[in-house]
């Protein structure tokens, strides 16, 4: 099977069930077909009814912080996803996913978020660069995961934002990546990983990452 005209490295074909939250802001399209591409059944929806019944979820997200609070809000998704989280359930944040789940934000005048990961995002301090970041930065990764089973390390991933979390424990730091200066890209605790950049853009190291997800939800 050819995605995008390329052959992941590492492909699962378990069937696992993986709902993408779907609140109204993000690339849920693209993020949908990847995940299918490495072998997931993949249900889109905001219904946390239907979303309850997956072995795993992905909240993908493009926008401002506020904005997508205010959405997962007012679907009821915020209790859903606590609840989610604390109950074990894999959870993959992709971009604004990714940032959702820290305690808060100071874009556009602050917002609280989901409070899962202890820490705030705040406006990336790029030394000069322009912002938004948008490209290619190469991702060092710090510890070990099963997500990055057979990962290569210090490779490109693809990388849209104009803020970046910054963890209060150093333990919960993935991958660190440069853009003016070092910034954290990837995020792990408990059940929770979250990524900075976008891997269903990422080419054939990206959809390795969702393919070691995927593959992980199984034993989790």
């Amino acid at each position: 099977m050819i995605y995008g005209g390329l052959r992941p490295r590492r492909v699962s074909h378990d069937g696992t069930a993986v709902g993408v939250v779907d609140y109204g802001m993000g690339n849920r399209r693209s993020v949908e077909k990847a995940l299918e591409h490495v072998g997931a059944r993949v249900t889109v929806s905001a219904q946390t009814e239907t979303l309850a019944t997956c072995d795993a979820l992905v909240v993908p997200g493009v926008g401002a912080f506020p904005r997508a609070m205010e959405r997962v809000r007012a679907l009821g998704l915020d209790s859903f996803l606590i609840e989610r989280a604390a109950a074990g359930v894999p959870i993959l944040g992709i971009c604004l996913g990714m940032q959702l789940f820290f305690e808060r934000s100071t874009e556009h005048g602050g917002a609280d978020g989901l409070g899962i990961v202890p820490g705030e995002v705040v406006e990336l301090d790029t030394h000069g660069l322009k912002l938004p970041h948008i490209g290619w930065s190469t991702v060092s990764w710090l510890g070990d995961a099963p997500l990055l089973d057979g990962v290569a390390h210090n490779v490109p991933y693809y990388h849209v934002h104009s803020y970046a979390c910054r963890p209060s424990s150093a333990a919960d730091v993935l991958g660190e990546a440069e853009y003016g200066q070092s910034f954290v890209t990837a995020v792990a605790r408990d059940s929770f990983v979250g990524l900075q950049f976008h891997p269903e853009k990422s080419s054939l190291d990206g959809l390795a990452l969702l393919a070691n997800f995927v593959s992980s939800c199984v034993t989790a």
